[in-house]
């Protein structure tokens, strides 16, 4: 192997057949050195100092370049001893520059600031600067001036190196100074200067550096040596350190060699990402029509790697450190903040994410399709058409019957029917769908249901509970077809309580699917030929009524429903329907659906089954203390505050004080909601003259899994019909006016409020002198669906 010393005007090349050998960094380093350019600088009070640049370097990896050249190498060597004793006479006489015994005997003594000196100091984390002294400030601190012309005071343990021969630096050569020092960074001289001093066994200051590889201490080549050691991560490392001035060692040949092998890795990572970075780059600038399907980034494992790690980054769900340091670097190298909105807009510029996209849908991993195997048992569960309870089953295909939900309803649980008997009282029939007919506990649908819980009902899609052709074909009411139901008959008092009850198999033929505007409107028309549903609307008003004669706690409200019908457009059609519960059809199948439940409860505890009782003490609530607010939202509102938790047990019926019921089981949706069709399970078998499938224990077992899957479906929804609400307002009018009703006040003038034209709920600043039922009007200032910002203020 042959070791190079570099100096001014000559290459010297030293044979080091008797040093010991250094694996993979055998090499033979010949070095070509022009002739140093000098440039005078008068406010060094000395001599001009020698820049050198490097014309040529000549690598041989694993071989040795044969040069005998052992009689000159020792006339160069005299040489060379020779000009460096005249340079640091000189340097000592002319500069101040201490000799290099003087260096041996105190090598860390430490240069006190003074006025003048050109200084690095660290500014913060990922930033060195150059400065010069110029003051004092304060006991210890020190006043410089930047390479960026900025004046700021700093500490001493911020100096990180101070150039030595200097003594009285013009602040204007800084950056003069630093262009000449960067042309002569040569990572290539560091190498050579470890394989010598590894030889040698030796440790090296700052100026020892200067000295060996570019022949001078003086202050640009000191610089130099100091920029190439505090840069450097391979060759030297930190021995001790002394304010600013340090000593560096050589590092072993084996550690230098996988610190080489984790550099190459390095630089190749970050050349796959500047690649990656580059295509998020195009993609983004690309038209929204031209921009890659998302599959194209899942194509190829490093890509889809990246893009994973910035989806999960995106909803604050890094499984690693190393996916949520890989979404970092790439935010980082896109110039973007590291923060969760950020991973969003990028994947949402690049076209993998729709512009709005639901995180929640995605942080909260919910089902949104089913799996093969789940489909696959759903058709075998259509396509078998036994029906163990058909000799039990009750043939009412001659009652009218009325299925009334919302337009755009995929699954009809319920339906109803009512006529006026001899002695004048009414019966009402709540006809369920029969979902247990093809569900049978333990089976493969039965499970993923209750992993659901529930079907999520979204503005922009639904996710069922079951398999949608199941759900939607198979265990649907239909129109004009013959269906399984299960039917809870009640017989009501004059006064609307219930006289009688009883709960059969069935089959029913639905006459009308209404909506709710339809339902409100045959019964305004009171057309003669429907006086069915004429008494299910009296039917209501005396279930009302006697419910309130109860305790029962008007929460009737205004409620917003959302359609969006095109989501993964960017400017979808929003549909916005906003709902008064206190609307005569929502009425009445409010009050049919809580007759349906207090019967349930009635008909489970007088044969002791186990069911999910559900209740909610509200004894101590007195309503008179709101007598003085408006009847409907405003009252509601105030009431809901105070509202304690809803309970369960099941094992017996509990009051329930909001609705004014005895007792009360959720009945009606056994498509939608799982706990429902427990209910049902255990009330069939019943019927059946089985044992119920459940105990009340297992029965409490399961409801803990699937409320906590039902409160995050909850959640789910509330965010998202706020998000398109929020959408919808950002797209209105800046100057449009809406009507709203104060509901509480937060804090001085900042009020709750109901936006009565969206039905929904917000905080404004209302001016002086407004109180709670206040209608007042307000404009949208600010709205940002996406960080979830809306800002009203009253137009006074």
């Amino acid at each position: 192997m042959m070791a190079v010393r570099a100096v001014h005007s000559c290459s010297i090349l030293r044979s080091a057949s008797s040093s010991p050998p250094l694996p993979t960094f055998r090499r033979c380093c010949l070095f070509h050195l022009s002739t140093l350019q000098c440039r005078r600088y008068p406010s060094l009070e000395c001599r001009g100092f020698p820049v050198c640049r490097t014309q040529s370097q000549c690598f041989n990896y694993g071989g040795i370049q044969s040069r005998s050249v052992q009689s000159l190498v020792e006339s160069v060597m005299e040489e060379l001893k020779a000009r460096r004793r005249r340079k640091r006479v000189s340097a000592t006489s002319i500069m101040g520059v201490p000799s290099s015994e003087e260096l041996l005997e105190d090598r860390l003594v430490n240069r006190s600031l003074q006025k003048g000196l050109l200084l690095e100091f660290k500014k913060d984390s990922d930033r060195m600067l150059l400065a010069v002294a110029q003051k004092p400030d304060g006991k210890k601190n020190w006043m410089v001036s930047d390479q960026n012309g900025v004046t700021s005071s700093i500490k001493p343990q911020q100096v990180t190196f101070i150039v030595p021969g200097i003594e009285n630096f013009d602040q204007s050569d800084i950056a003069d100074f630093i262009e000449k020092a960067h042309e002569n960074l040569d990572p290539a001289l560091l190498e050579f200067a470890w394989v010598e001093l590894l030889e040698r066994n030796k440790s090296v200051t700052t100026a020892e550096l200067a000295e060996m590889i570019f022949g001078s201490a003086e202050p640009l080549e000191s610089y130099c040596a100091h920029l190439l050691l505090s840069k450097d991560e391979i060759y030297f490392t930190v021995l001790e350190t002394k304010g600013a001035r340090s000593i560096y060692g050589p590092r072993p040949s084996l550690q230098v060699e996988e610190l080489t092998r984790k550099k190459l890795a390095r630089e190749a990572a970050e050349k796959e990402l500047q690649e990656f970075v580059q295509l998020l780059t195009s993609a983004k600038s690309m038209p929204l029509h031209a921009k890659p399907p998302k599959s194209s980034w899942l194509g190829e494992e490093q890509i889809q790697c990246r893009i994973e790690s910035l989806e999960a980054y995106s909803i604050d769900a890094c499984k690693t450190d190393e996916q949520r340091k890989t979404a970092g670097m790439i935010l980082k190298a896109m110039g973007l903040a590291k923060i969760a909105s950020s991973a969003v807009n990028l994947l949402i510029d690049i076209g993998y994410f729709p512009v709005h996209v639901n995180l929640d849908l995605l942080k909260f991993n919910i089902r949104t399709d089913h799996s093969e195997e789940v489909n696959m048992a759903a058709e075998s569960l259509l396509s078998n058409t036994s029906d163990q309870d058909e000799i039990n089953r009750n043939d009412l295909t001659h009652l009218k019957v009325y299925a009334i939900d919302v337009d755009e309803a995929d699954e009809l649980d319920d339906a109803l029917s009512a006529t006026r008997l001899q002695d004048g009282r009414i019966k009402v029939w709540i006809h369920v769908a029969d979902a247990t007919r093809f569900v049978q506990p333990g089976s493969i649908v039965e499970r993923e249901a209750m992993r659901r819980g529930t079907s999520v009902f979204l503005p922009t899609a639904t996710y069922p509970m079951f398999p949608e052709k199941l759900a939607m074909e198979g265990m649907s009411l239909k129109q004009g077809e013959i269906c399984h139901a299960v039917t809870v008959s009640v017989v009501l008092h004059p006064d609307g309580s219930i006289a009688e009850c009883s709960l059969d198999n069935s089959t029913i033929k639905p006459t009308y699917m209404l909506t709710y505007e339809s339902a409100s409107e045959l019964l305004h028309l009171n057309l003669e030929e429907e006086v069915e549903l004429k008494i299910l609307s009296e039917a209501a008003t005396l279930r009302l009524q006697w419910r309130r004669r109860q305790g029962a706690i008007d929460t009737a409200t205004l409620e917003t429903r959302i359609k969006v019908a095109n989501p993964e457009d960017p400017e979808p059609t929003i549909n916005l329907y906003v709902e008064n519960q206190a609307d005569p059809a929502m009425q009445l199948v409010s009050e049919m659906m809580i007759l349906c439940g207090e019967a349930v409860a009635t008909f489970g505890s007088r044969n002791n089954i186990p069911l999910p009782y559900r209740g909610q003490p509200q004894s101590d609530i007195d309503l008179s203390a709101f007598s003085h607010l408006p009847e409907g939202p405003v009252r509601s509102y105030a009431v809901v505050r105070i509202m304690r938790a809803a309970e369960i047990d099941f094992r017996k019926p509990i009051r329930h004080g909001v609705m004014g019921l005895p007792g009360y089981v959720q009945f009606t949706s056994p498509i939608r909601r799982y706990l429902d069709l427990l209910a049902h399970y255990q009330l069939k078998a019943f019927l059946r003259g089985d044992p119920p499938p459940f105990s009340a224990g297992q029965l409490e077992g399961m409801a803990s899994v699937v409320n906590a899957n039902v409160k995050v479906a909850k959640r789910l929804f509330n965010t998202s019909l706020r998000y398109w609400i929020l959408e919808h307002l950002r797209r209105q009018p800046k100057a449009k006016r809406y009507s709203a009703l104060i509901l509480k006040f937060i804090k001085d003038r900042i009020a709750a409020v109901l936006l009565v034209e969206v039905g929904h709920q917000a905080s404004a600043w209302v001016s002086v002198g407004r109180q709670i039922g206040d209608e007042i009007e307000v404009k949208v200032e600010e709205a940002h669906p996406r960080d979830d910002v809306l800002s009203l203020k009253e137009v006074v």
